[in-house]
């Protein structure tokens, strides 16, 4: 092979190698553009995640916050309170604080959270609602089960809070097992059972259904 034939294979050997990566460099351009326009719909369905979540928020929140206020109006019948949320937003996060709000007879506001600002009556029935609308929202079982829970309650609120579960059980489908030796709530309770110790063990008593 002469010196012209070497140099003519030369420039053909050059040529192929360019063009297979010119065919190179425009697939690997095509690949480049497809994964920016799947990073931008991944973008967006973040976006859109992100939005959906804080609107479950935002659902949430005034859903404990009209149970939370039903609730202590039918409790508290003498007192005027209700629970606003208060929603925020720092570092992309969205928060909520729940402030008990009681509006007294000379229009004057007193705010704070219910164990801040209020006494153990009023805490104890808002985390009682709160416990409900976590086994609601999650669909857990509906069964709630309260172990001497409501003892902080005082007295002559008992009867109401007995009342309003009931009318809870019945408007969620759910079952409230308490345990208590309080009158008032087994007055309220559609089945009633006393536990009697007998030596090592204990037998249960139907005495209301």
């Amino acid at each position: 092979m002469n010196h012209f034939e070497q140099l003519c294979s030369d420039v053909s050997r050059v040529q192929a190698l360019r063009d297979s990566a010119a065919h190179r460099l425009q697939n690997l351009s095509g690949q480049v553009d497809q994964l920016e326009a799947d990073v931008e719909l991944l973008d967006r369905v973040a976006d859109l995640f992100r939005v959906l979540i804080d609107q479950e928020v935002v659902d949430n929140a005034k859903t404990v916050e009209d149970l939370l206020t039903e609730g202590l109006q039918a409790i508290f019948d003498d007192l005027d309170l209700s629970v606003r949320s208060e929603i925020d937003v720092q570092r992309g996060k969205v928060s909520v604080d729940l402030v008990t709000v009681q509006k007294e007879a000379d229009g004057s506001i007193i705010e704070g959270s219910s164990t801040d600002a209020y006494g153990g009556s009023v805490s104890t029935v808002q985390s009682v609602l709160l416990r409900i609308v976590v086994v609601s929202r999650r669909g857990l079982k509906p069964l709630l089960l309260l172990d001497e829970s409501l003892g902080a309650i005082a007295e002559h609120y008992v009867p109401r809070v007995g009342k309003f579960l009931s009318v809870l059980c019945e408007r969620m489908s759910l079952d409230i097992l308490a345990v208590s030796h309080n009158p008032a709530l087994i007055e309220a309770a559609d089945t009633a059972y006393r536990i009697s110790k007998k030596g090592s063990s204990a037998t249960l008593k139907r005495i209301r259904s």
